[in-house]
């Protein structure tokens, strides 16, 4: 099967002991990495810790896998990240994926001072992924853009061609799509419904899904609802935070969920609305899942994105799902 498959860290939000959450992460990153996953996705916002040092934590404790780092263009300098990347090669012999950001919640943004509008993020974007590029290929660079501008700038030490970054942009808005297009990312969306029409993106690309999967359909559903409970307070936070985004991939989710409200479907969006996690899941059994998923892989899916595991078993789980995918796909 060539789909590859990252996890999630957890975020640190509602932690108060650091000791415990750093556990957590060295605990999922040595469980992706002995079950073969090409990397592991590290958030950032205003309220998580710092992704770098979580990425260092988890170069520092597996052999190979891979930390996918969020990266949004307010937080730091182009230079900065093109540094990180190439000391924590020079360190672990380890690639670095980037997930290049344009957005956030609005909140976030205007306490940062950023005033940019949506579209003007991706112009941003697309020139600050493009000064981080060249840097990392050993270039020494002239860069002047609307938004960045820098003067025989180099990076040293340089980085070996053998761990350039793999570059991943949320694909979402057609200004995403476009973005990744000019940069030769990797777009990774939210994926629609089965039996919606789903969008054409041409070349590979991403997506980010949760899964609840189980041998029959009932005990997967009764382990869905376990774990994500009813909670009204969580359905308050959302409808919050849809009201200060701007973001495409959560209007398009808050829009799904609201059609899928109540529909006992594969593709569930409830975990969704009640605030617990940012992308949809799939529930249902091995068969009924890998079933769906296989679609997307034939479409032109390569990498799949996993929700936080909440515990070892998700990733026996989740090899059951792909093992069936594998055989679909190869059917």
């Amino acid at each position: 099967m060539n789909v590859e498959l990252f996890t999630t860290a957890p975020p640190i939000y509602g932690r108060s002991d650091g000791a415990a959450y750093l556990e957590d992460i060295r605990r999922i990153a040595c469980r992706a990495d002995e079950a073969g996953y090409k990397g592991i996705l590290i958030y950032t916002d205003n309220a998580t810790a710092d992704p770098w040092l979580v990425a260092q934590v988890v170069a520092a404790n597996t052999r190979a896998l891979m930390p996918l780092v969020a990266v949004q263009p307010v937080y730091t300098h182009p230079f900065t990240i093109a540094k990180l990347v190439t000391t924590l090669a020079f360190f672990y012999k380890r690639r670095i994926a980037l997930n290049m950001v344009a957005g956030g919640f609005m909140n976030d943004l205007a306490a940062l001072g950023d005033k940019t509008p949506h579209d003007g993020r991706y112009k941003r974007l697309v020139e600050y992924t493009t000064v981080v590029q060249r840097l990392l290929t050993g270039s020494t660079v002239t860069f002047e853009g609307e938004y960045y501008s820098v003067r025989q700038l180099s990076l040293k030490p340089a980085l070996p061609a053998e761990f350039s970054p793999y570059v991943l942009l949320s694909g979402s808005s057609e200004a995403g799509l476009a973005a990744a297009r000019e940069l030769g990312a990797l777009p990774v969306m939210y994926p629609e419904p089965p039996g919606q029409p789903q969008r054409q993106i041409a070349g590979p690309y991403g997506i980010r899904v949760g899964i609840m999967a189980r041998q029959d359909h009932e005990q997967a559903w009764a382990a869905a609802h376990e774990r994500f409970p009813g909670d009204r307070a969580g359905k308050l936070t959302r409808e919050l935070a849809s009201k200060t985004s701007d973001s495409e991939w959560h209007k398009q989710l808050s829009k799904l969920a609201a059609a899928e409200r109540g529909a006992r479907e594969t593709y569930w969006m409830e975990p969704f609305e009640n605030y617990k996690t940012n992308c949809p899941y799939f529930v249902g059994s091995y068969s009924e899942i890998g079933a769906e998923i296989g679609k997307y892989v034939s479409a032109g899916c390569s990498l799949v994105i996993l929700d936080v595991p909440a515990s070892e078993e998700d990733f026996e789980h989740a090899a059951a799902v792909f093992s069936r995918v594998s055989r679909k796909v190869g059917a």
